[in-house]
């Protein structure tokens, strides 16, 4: 019996599930291959005891709709940087790739399939060059990979956004107010124009574009006479004025590389009444909400479509490259590739020039 391990890492997103329920599904035909799942990325792995997840058809039957993960996931160490907690207290890091690789031999694992976003794919690049037979599914709700269209879980999260857009305008219209909608969005704008495009708002702040204060005040003002108006903003939370930084917050969680982005609606309101903006403002965060929730059909198929392509991957030995959907079709490309150039908006990008094109100002 051969054995593929899957392990799904870095945030979550709606469709992990049938990426999982597909590779099981298609392995289910081959008579002699099992499936099994490492619980929170490679941790499970690396644990002792080890923490593994036989994924069999009863296992994933039914959990195509469901968000999350079964097998879980995390964005903290990994098996090139596990954290160990010094005697003084203090953290470090330790390399336990070359360990895990033989714990993964030991158990007779053939293959690996690790779903997950630029950094995952950075791990899996890093496993492959040390002789891992390792196949990468992407996963970024940010859909900031280049090497493929697009990516499952981003269109369920532009849904949550635009219906989040869509309640904001009724009361803002009610009462005369700026609405400020944050949504996901570290240095890719995506679900942020998506949303803003979809919605109807009048502003959209993302992270390619620093924002000039005043031109946003100017395009508020523009769209109330006699204190009576309103004004939606959707900001991604990685935009920021000009000159400025993302805003951050402390993160004391072990393991975590990341920046913690925090607080790019609640600036943008001080920074707007310093300007002089003498309307009335609130802010909504989405934050995780985007993240959680079923996954619209759209990404259902699309998942489904990597996961049984990641599978055929894994039976052709077509091992050290991502899957990618390049419409219409679903192949694959080379993780040097799939890492090496993100996905951001660029100011000749269609959807910018559309945005344009209906009045939607992003502050530049």
């Amino acid at each position: 019996m051969k054995r593929v391990l899957v392990a799904t890492a870095g945030g979550d997103c709606p469709g992990l599930n049938a990426v999982i329920r597909a590779i099981v599904k298609r392995a289910s035909q081959e008579r002699d291959w099992e499936v099994i799942g490492s619980i929170q990325a490679f941790n499970g792995i690396l644990w002792e005891p080890t923490e593994i997840k036989i994924l069999d058809e009863k296992a994933v039957a039914g959990i195509h709709f469901q968000g999350g993960t079964i097998i879980e996931t995390t964005n903290r160490g990994g098996p090139f940087a596990w954290p160990v907690k010094n005697k003084d207290g203090s953290w470090t890091t330790v390399d336990r790739s070359e360990e895990m690789i033989r714990k993964l031999m030991y158990m007779g694992v053939d293959a690996v399939i690790n779903i997950g976003g630029d950094g995952s794919q950075r791990i899996s690049q890093a496993l492959y060059e040390k002789g891992l037979n390792i196949i990468g599914v992407p996963k970024t709700i940010d859909n900031d990979l280049s090497a493929t269209d697009t990516t499952f879980g981003f269109q369920t999260a532009v849904q949550i956004a635009t219906d989040s857009v869509d309640k904001l305008v009724t009361t803002a219209a009610s009462h005369n107010r700026v609405q400020i909608l944050e949504v996901m969005g570290r240095d890719a704008g995506w679900i942020a124009l998506n949303a803003a495009t979809a919605g109807g708002a009048e502003i959209c702040l993302i992270p390619e574009i620093p924002y000039d204060i005043n031109k946003v005040l100017e395009k508020i003002n523009s769209r109330f006479v006699r204190d009576r108006g309103f004004v939606i903003i959707v900001i991604a939370e990685g935009a920021r004025a000009v000159g400025k930084d993302m805003s951050e917050e402390k993160n004391d969680e072990v393991g975590y590389m990341n920046a913690k982005l925090s607080g790019a609606a609640s600036r943008l309101v001080e920074e707007l009444k310093e300007a002089g903006c003498k309307h009335s403002m609130r802010k909504t965060v989405l934050g995780h909400i985007q993240r959680g929730g079923i996954p619209i059909a759209y990404d259902r198929v699309l998942a489904t479509q990597f996961g049984v392509h990641a599978f055929e991957m894994v039976l052709a030995g077509r091992f050290g490259e991502m899957v990618s959907y390049r419409h219409p079709h679903i192949t694959s490309v080379p993780f040097k590739e799939a890492i090496t150039v993100p996905n951001y908006v660029t100011l000749d990008t269609a959807l910018m020039n559309n945005a344009r094109g209906v009045g939607i100002s992003f502050g530049d």
